[in-house]
């Protein structure tokens, strides 16, 4: 069955390295569907804003709703979670009876030109997640360092074979988790 993916960049860089990791996704696969969810236009949280919802909270949050899983690709700044993402997680769970990513399957995939992958933003990023309830893909880490190696030039097309290969197969893994995840209320 066809599923479609959300894909979420937790960087707002025109030309950031993690929305070519996340473009090639869409390469990879072409039984599934992709569609981004944009968290640039989202204003800071805050909860006097929940009274009157913004159109641009309530597009980001249908966006969420009408996927089956959501891959979150992300950098690291200074050892954590980029502010903009945290914003949007924080939207994406409140107000908490109507949260939309509440129980949704969540991969997390994160590209820097450093030497450690994104494993201090990727564990910060799971300690929200697992507060707002959402199913974390277990026992998977998609840390590419080196990232502006594995591309070309330009920067706009990932040319690494080898990262290719552990994409497609973190991709396969996630799809396959979503259809065997139970769904607990």
């Amino acid at each position: 069955m066809t599923k479609i993916i959300g894909l979420i960049c937790g960087s707002l860089r025109k030309n950031s390295y993690n929305r070519i990791i996340a473009q090639s996704l869409t390469e990879l696969d072409d039984s599934h569907q992709f569609r981004w969810i944009e968290i640039n236009d989202l204003p800071l949280f805050n909860e006097d804003l929940e009274i009157s919802i913004l159109e641009t909270v309530t597009s980001f949050k249908s966006a969420i709703q009408d996927v089956d899983g959501i891959i979150i690709v992300s950098p690291e700044y200074n050892s954590g979670i980029p502010g903009v993402l945290k914003n949007a997680l924080d939207w994406a769970s409140r107000p908490l009876e109507s949260a939309v990513i509440s129980r949704k399957p969540v991969g997390l995939i994160g590209a820097t030109p450093g030497g450690l992958g994104t494993v201090f933003a990727q564990l910060q990023i799971k300690q929200v997640l697992e507060a707002m309830q959402v199913h974390v893909l277990p026992f998977q880490k998609m840390l590419i360092s080196q990232v502006h190696k594995k591309i070309d030039s330009d920067q706009k097309v990932l040319t690494d074979e080898q990262t290719k290969r552990y994409l497609q197969q973190y991709l396969h893994q996630f799809i396959h988790w979503i259809d065997h995840t139970p769904v607990l209320d």
